[in-house]
């Protein structure tokens, strides 16, 4: 019986890229989820008397202009920028996929209109939509997810459709077909092994889009509100304090850029 695994295959394409991608990516889900437990703080409490504090050992990453702690924010922070990457990749994955499949398999009339539907999608900037979604309902969670996912599915669509394409016509296949085998079957022996490295590297680099589409509009004020934590409102709230204390701002534009790296590192990116 032959047997399939996924990720030794995908990890064979730069493995060392993938590899540190893969390490720093766990290293930031132990900063978010042990933090909690091993400092417990509500991100969200201020103290006056202590605003802008230096690190120290009650406070690791010092405070912020309203005495919060940044430890606590920062890993609250990082917990929502993973979870909505990561939640917007895998709805607009399983659909992309299904419906790419669908259309190159199929074909015909069906091709020609779920084409059309991505098409339209893509006549609109990505971001504008997420934006125009955003700003519909500002300060909501669901819109920044749904615009989001919205954006990212038609890239998964368009992959796959165009690999399926070529793969239903392989020998392997028709004679699987032959044989009496369902389509289930087929997909799973024939085209996921085949699809499955290009679909994740393009939800490495999906979620590496969505957590720089969430800060920005964080940074520009559309996306979440206050008191949230979240890495691009952190950046607008502590940018006036960037002179009188520099470590606070830094903190997290750190966040974003390592968050961003490690994804891009797990979609193939070299950094030699």
């Amino acid at each position: 019986m032959t047997t399939f695994t996924l990720t030794p295959r995908w990890l064979a394409r730069r493995p060392n890229a993938r590899y540190m991608g893969l390490v720093l990516l766990v290293l930031l889900l132990l900063f978010a989820w042990l933090t909690p437990w091993l400092f417990p703080a509500d991100p969200a409490r201020q103290n006056l008397l202590h605003t802008l504090a230096t690190p120290s050992l009650s406070e690791p990453l010092g405070t912020d202009h309203l005495g919060r702690s940044q430890l606590a924010r920062l890993a609250s922070a990082i917990r929502l920028s993973i979870g909505l990457a990561l939640l917007s990749v895998l709805s607009a994955a399983i659909p992309g996929v299904l419906l790419g499949v669908a259309a190159g398999w199929r074909g015909d009339w069906l091709d020609r209109g779920l084409g059309l539907v991505a098409d339209c999608v893509l006549a609109m900037p990505g971001l504008l939509l997420v934006f125009m979604l955003a700003a519909m309902a500002p300060g909501q969670f669901w819109s920044l997810y749904v615009g989001i996912a919205l954006v990212l599915w038609v890239e998964y669509f368009r992959v796959v459709r165009a690999a399926t394409r070529s793969l239903v016509t392989s020998p392997q296949l028709q004679a699987s077909r032959l044989l009496g085998f369902g389509k289930v079957y087929l997909f799973r022996r024939h085209l996921w092994p085949e699809l499955a490295p290009s679909v994740l590297t393009l939800a490495a680099f999906g979620a590496a889009n969505a957590v720089l589409a969430v800060a920005a509009l964080g940074f520009v004020s559309i996306g979440l509100r206050p008191p949230t934590a979240e890495l691009g409102l952190m950046m607008t709230e502590l940018l006036p304090y960037y002179q009188e204390a520099p470590w606070v701002l830094l903190q997290p534009i750190a966040a974003v850029f390592l968050l961003v790296l490690s994804f891009q590192l797990l979609a193939g990116r070299d950094p030699r």
